[in-house]
């Protein structure tokens, strides 16, 4: 199919909006899952999701869709579509999930639940989808709740206000029933164009996410931008500096589907057979070697030459992990299963951060960190289910930078440091400082973010913090606390910057 026939587009919306719903409506209609193994959630892969009844991984699926023929239009009329949909996670500690799907399609399905409105990672996936030039339809879910029109207009009205679109421009309907959602596909063909790419010039694909399978060894999620891949070409990896035989190539069904070739606007995987999991990395840049197929006649001269011309992809920012645990085997003849776990966790979980830690009595272990306590959980969950390992976890901590008074530096993961004395506080990854008495307490604290302000003031030895409350400041001060778990009140912040 030509490319001109092909969408890659997303689904993001805030949890519980129904993204999952309307990817089933999706797979129903271009019937791409056979009715006899059908069942809902079908996109959630992991026991864990369906149990949960949340995404934790992307999933990316091909669609084909036929588009009724148009009467008295030229006989030679294209109808039939490849849809690649990449359904994502909507809860905060999946947000890198989103982050890497966005830069493999060119549009994404803004969707939002009528009796939810709109809310936190509505605003959020929207902002990294507008980072990334995507075209944006704006949809209004669970129509079938409304109570009554006047319902519906306000939120299409606040919807469109947020896009910066005509409100006529926001579609409504229901995942649940199918209402609306067939025109939404037709909407998806319509509005997000098609990709940009050549078949004819050297192969360049984009690492999104990545898989172990113990038979096929690592295999790499690809959006294909130029040239063709087949089985058994020579790939290389840019950034790892990596070579590898094709061993199959393939898209999603969305289960793994072998396919002849993958050609420039696709999104299919890559088996490599690798099973040093470090050696694919998502972001990463990969091409083909144009040589004999012997893996030993590769040069480096033959590498330069092969790589010359092509502009590697500026990968993905590096996810900050929030939450950190210290994790030892049961037994310490479990360190390298555990290791290795890990690893392979890693490979599927790029957002998942792990470090060697010793202890003087529970031996060699790992220092592990999350994006939030639901993305530890998970994990923990994956280490039993995958892995039958039930390792020894402390209670989660953060991670702070300390300044002491006698001007050093520090990172910790503990509140009390016995024997320092603090003077400022910096939450990791955010440069916010938080004021300490001299004894390392908090000055106050509370929940309630009414409170923090009014009795802030109230402490002499904070210093002069400035807070309007009311205006567009509040909305900043408000999602800043929630990252500091509610504890730690006084910020010294410049908001506006």
């Amino acid at each position: 199919m030509e490319i001109k026939n092909i969408r890659n587009f997303v689904i993001i919306a805030h949890i519980d909006h129904g993204k999952s719903t309307l990817a089933d409506r999706f797979l129903e209609i271009t019937k791409t899952i056979d009715k006899r193994v059908f069942q809902d959630q079908y996109l959630d892969r992991m026991d864990l999701e369906r149990e949960r009844g949340i995404t934790i991984k992307m999933q990316p699926v091909r669609m084909i869709y036929q588009l009724p023929v148009i009467k008295n239009f030229d006989k030679s009329q294209e109808n039939n579509f490849i849809l690649n949909l990449i359904d994502t996670p909507g809860h905060v500690d999946f947000y890198y999930e989103v982050s890497r799907s966005l830069k493999a399609v060119e549009g994404a399905i803004l969707l939002v639940d009528l009796k939810a409105g709109i809310q936190a990672q509505t605003l959020a996936n929207l902002n990294r989808a507008l980072e990334e030039n995507l075209v944006i339809i704006p949809v209004l879910n669970k129509i079938d709740l409304a109570n009554n029109q006047e319902e519906i207009h306000d939120l299409k009205k606040e919807l469109a206000k947020l896009i910066g679109c005509e409100e006529e421009q926001v579609l409504t309907i229901s995942a649940k029933t199918g209402e609306g959602v067939e025109g939404l596909l037709k909407e998806v063909i319509s509005k997000i164009p098609e990709p940009i790419g050549d078949i004819n010039k050297p192969l360049k694909a984009l690492v999104f996410d990545s898989f172990y399978d113990k038979y096929k060894g690592a295999i790499a999620y690809l959006r294909i931008f130029d040239g063709v891949l087949t089985k058994n070409d020579l790939v290389y990896f840019m950034k790892t500096e990596t070579t590898s035989e094709v061993l199959e190539v393939g898209i999603f069904s969305p289960e793994f589907k072998e396919i002849d070739v993958l050609k420039a606007g696709e999104i299919g995987y890559l088996a490599t057979g690798l099973k040093d999991l470090s050696k694919v990395r998502v972001g990463d840049t990969v091409t083909k070697i144009n040589a004999d197929k012997n893996l030993t006649s590769i040069t480096s001269k033959i590498i330069e030459k092969t790589i010359s011309g092509i502009e590697p992809f500026e990968g993905y920012k590096e996810p900050q992990p929030v939450v950190f645990v210290s994790m030892y085997p049961e037994n310490a003849n479990e360190f390298e299963n555990l290791k290795t776990s890990l690893e392979k966790l890693r490979l599927n979980d790029y957002s998942l951060y792990f470090a060697i830690e010793k202890n003087s009595i529970m031996g060699q272990g790992f220092r592990v960190g999350t994006l939030g306590n639901l993305h530890l959980e998970i994990v923990k969950e994956r280490l039993k289910r995958e892995f039958n390992l039930n390792p020894i976890i402390s209670t989660p901590s953060l991670k702070y930078r300390v300044e002491l008074s006698n001007g050093l530096e520090k990172e910790i993961f503990e509140k009390d440091p016995d024997g320092s004395v603090w003077i400022d506080l910096t939450e990791d990854g955010l440069d916010r400082k938080i004021v300490l008495r001299s004894d390392g307490t908090a000055v106050y604290m509370t929940q309630d973010i009414g409170t923090a302000i009014q009795r802030v003031k109230d402490f002499p030895d904070v210093g002069g913090m400035v807070y309007t409350v009311g205006n567009e400041q509040d909305y900043h001060f408000k999602v800043l606390f929630l990252i500091l778990k509610k504890h730690l009140i006084y910020l010294n912040l410049n908001i506006k910057s």
